[in-house]
């Protein structure tokens, strides 16, 4: 599985991050990090979760 993020939509409200913190960081900065872009097959269920939940749907997940 791969983690896209269009950052032209992506308004750092950190949905993603309360969902998957190991996978999502906003940090002080305001900008969103995908800490890894690549996460194993453990982290699926988290990760559809947080697309799923972003209000902007600026999260894509390719597997």
């Amino acid at each position: 599985m791969r983690i896209e993020v269009d950052y032209d939509k992506c308004q750092s409200n950190a949905v993603c991050m309360g969902i998957a913190p190991e996978i999502f960081e906003v940090r002080e900065d305001g900008f969103l990090y995908v800490l890894d872009s690549e996460p194993g097959d453990e982290w699926l269920e988290k990760v559809i979760e947080a697309m799923e939940s972003c209000p902007t749907q600026a999260i894509s997940v390719i597997e």
